[in-house]
């Protein structure tokens, strides 16, 4: 079991219920922005910058901090929303998404926001750019890990897979992938597009240790995080199962909310949707 309490756990889906309500009035301020890989996403972010990484908002480059790599970098809106509930830069801020000017645009800028690692766009390079951090880390005997989070879909991309060779070979322990294992990409199912499994099989033959989880389960990501800490000699991947959309009954499961805009009252719908939730949570703490 992981090392968590249930009282921890209610705080972390009140955490990860109220992110998804910034991404949702985020994305509709904007008039543009990705939704369903955001909101499937909400729950590993909570336990990321409110459980598990060792990171500091009021000192973001200090150098024994845990790198987060954003390799899928359009679901930056939770991003933000994580790191605006931590500390990092005002609430009001986020408001601010994809505007001109903005810290916060449609994918993260390293040299604009302050504790965002790289610069993301094209996808399928962020696990090559985690593993040369990672692999550097080693060189200099440096005990900070490496979390690189990237999207099924992104899968598709050959750059990923040398990635995948190159920490395999190179035993690189203090790294873990993690997968947002939603299903579907922004025309389609991965299944139907480019066939991924056997997924947990294909990282395995690359010497890495895979692990499954189920994303909207706080315990059990945190239960998938401890044991990929716990592993010697290999990179881990945590092939998370996510529903994307997750909380918006409209949104969950459907591979046209990858991204869109709102019509009328959609906004106010799912708002009142994770609001509703909100509700409940509260009444079981």
């Amino acid at each position: 079991m992981p090392h968590i309490h249930e009282s921890k756990v209610k705080e972390l889906e009140l955490i990860a219920n109220r992110l998804r309500q910034h991404v949702i009035k985020m994305i509709a301020k904007a008039g543009s922005g990705h939704q369903g890989g955001p909101l499937g996403m909400a729950d590993i972010f909570a336990v990321l910058y409110f459980h598990e990484l060792h990171h500091n908002p009021k000192n973001p480059d200090f150098a024994d901090r845990d790198r987060l790599i954003l390799s899928n970098g359009h679901i930056c809106p939770i991003r933000y929303a994580a790191m605006a509930e931590a500390g990092y830069f005002p609430v009001e801020e986020l408001m601010t998404l994809r505007q001109f000017g903005s810290r916060l645009q449609g994918h993260p800028e390293r040299l604009r926001l302050p504790g965002s690692e790289t610069t993301s766009g094209p996808l399928g390079e962020g696990l090559a750019q985690g593993s040369g951090i990672a692999y550097a880390a080693k060189m200099d005997a440096k005990k900070f890990r490496t979390y690189v989070l990237t999207s099924d879909g992104e899968h598709e991309a050959g750059l990923h897979w040398e990635a995948v060779l190159f920490a395999g070979k190179n035993r690189l322990d203090n790294l873990t992938c993690i997968v947002d294992r939603n299903n579907i990409q922004i025309d389609g199912q991965t299944e139907d597009i480019m066939p991924l499994e056997p997924l947990r099989a294909k990282y395995e033959a690359f010497n890495w240790h895979a692990i499954e989880c189920a994303g909207n389960d706080i315990a059990d990501v945190v239960r998938a995080i401890e044991e990929a800490k716990a592993i010697f000699q290999k990179p881990t991947v945590i092939i998370a199962h996510n529903i994307p959309g997750r909380g918006v009954s409209f949104m969950e499961n459907n591979y046209l909310w990858h991204s869109q805009p709102f019509q009328p009252h959609q906004e106010e719908q799912a708002l009142n949707e994770l609001k509703e939730i909100e509700k409940k949570l509260l009444k079981e703490i």
